[in-house]
């Protein structure tokens, strides 16, 4: 029923991961461009250049896509956006589109930049609408790749997506201005969208996804706690919202269960044990869907 085109390159291990994780593994070999996932709801699957997926999914090539919102903007496609898939290439976190130069330049904003600069990058429209708005002409050439060791001694100037500004340090260059931020998108050809019973059948693929964004980071707590301390331990719980408690049959025990964040453990379940608390367990969760 659904076709839908997977980014290939930085964020493909993560996608594949997401996937996966959401009980809808996606089969690939080597070098296969035509892999397959084993759901009714799904008829096609392509792995493909994120720079691509929005236009495809516009033009009706694939029902849903996975790009950076900065692809989207850089391509102008017209597309929904149904969900925000919150994972980079090195998992968490959000992308930006930066302007960067060398770090003993003079310049420390984009509006000093100086008139006719040459300006390296693979984003040439967001860049032509940024300085345009700036109103500084400068000089756009397009880059292929490695856009960083492109300067000084080719380009002035280096407009490139970072998560943390490493490779550009790394190549002497200093940040001084952001064009815009992204993050991974879930994205919905407009027609495909509007039809109910493809819509039906997105909806129930973002489920899936999104419960499984919702559980990273998070895990179950159950334990066993006496009746005169519950109220100690339940004061201590940061739950999603509110704890589930019950009764031990025949006994003076209450059985409680909640979620908390994974980097809380380790200073939570100690502090829950010395509250009264019994019988701990940790369980990792595979998805949360509210």
């Amino acid at each position: 029923m659904l076709s839908i085109a997977l980014p290939k390159g930085s964020l493909e291990e993560q996608t594949l991961l997401l996937f996966k994780q959401a009980d809808l593994e996606v089969k690939v070999g080597f070098r296969d461009y035509n892999p397959s996932i084993d759901d009714p709801r799904i008829s096609k699957v392509k792995i493909l250049r994120p720079q691509e997926i929005p236009k495809y999914v516009e033009e009706g090539y694939f029902d849903l896509g996975i790009s950076g919102w900065d692809w989207v903007q850089e391509s102008g496609a017209d597309v929904e956006v149904i969900a925000d898939l919150p994972y980079s290439k090195t998992g968490e976190g959000v992308v930006r589109l930066v302007v960067a130069v060398p770090e003993d330049s003079s310049i420390d904003s984009p509006k000093d930049i100086k008139p006719g600069s040459r300006i390296t990058t693979e984003f040439p429209n967001l860049t032509k609408k940024y300085f345009e708005e700036l109103g500084i002409p400068v000089k756009i050439y397009y880059s292929y790749g490695a856009s960083e060791a492109k300067v000084p001694e080719l380009m002035d100037v280096v407009i490139d997506l970072t998560e943390t500004g490493t490779t550009l340090r790394k190549n002497r260059l200093k940040i001084i201005g952001t064009i815009l931020e992204s993050s991974t998108k879930l994205l919905a050809n407009k027609e495909s969208w509007a039809n109910p019973e493809k819509r039906k059948a997105i909806e129930e693929i973002r489920t899936l996804l999104l419960g499984v964004i919702e559980a990273r980071g998070k895990v179950l707590l159950s334990m066993n706690v006496p009746e005169d301390k519950l109220e100690d331990v339940i004061s201590m719980l940061p739950a999603m919202k509110t704890p589930t408690i019950s009764k031990l049959w025949n006994s003076g025990y209450y059985a409680l269960e909640t979620v908390v964040p994974k980097k809380d453990v380790n200073i939570l379940i100690p502090s829950l044990k010395n509250a009264g608390a019994e019988d701990i367990l940790e369980i990792d969760i595979a998805k949360i869907v509210r």
